[in-house]
């Protein structure tokens, strides 16, 4: 199928890439699917693109890559919405904002994904972690795309 973006155009997906977010995601309650789409200029950077709404799409990153002790602890209601039985059905994102001069990545509400179920869900962490983790040595590539 194909799905209209503001930011790359007419795109072709297949029904197994869309993700459906049950409650939405924070300040998107109302943007239920969603698909990943790559970067084409950047291989750690992704884009998470709204289905309903063509303007809207969240650059997002693996925070291990930048973070690579960054564990998430999740409450069992949360294991039991997401339907996760093992840690590898689990695909961790965090959204990318820009801050000023500086990139971050929202650490305390990542997303979860269920890889098998292709369902997800952006989950507010049992421990305190950083709403706005600053990466501080960025390529100027990841700086231009996010």
């Amino acid at each position: 199928m194909k799905i209209e973006t503001s930011r790359f155009g007419t795109v072709q997906i297949e029904a197994d890439d869309i993700v459906f977010f049950r409650n939405g995601l924070l300040g998107f309650e109302d943007c239920q699917h969603w698909v990943i789409l790559g970067d084409g200029d950047n291989s750690s950077l992704a884009w998470l693109q709204s289905m309903q709404f063509p303007k809207i799409a969240m650059p997002v990153v693996s925070p291990r890559r930048f973070v690579p002790s960054y564990q998430v602890r999740l409450n069992p209601k949360d294991v039991e919405l997401l339907q996760l039985t093992s840690g590898e059905q689990a695909f961790v994102l965090s959204v990318v904002s820009r801050d000023d001069d500086a990139l971050t990545l929202n650490l305390r509400a990542p997303l979860i994904i269920n890889l098998d179920r292709r369902m997800g869900a952006q989950i507010v962490t049992v421990d305190s972690q950083p709403v706005q983790y600053e990466l501080s040595t960025l390529p100027n590539n990841l700086r231009q795309s996010a």
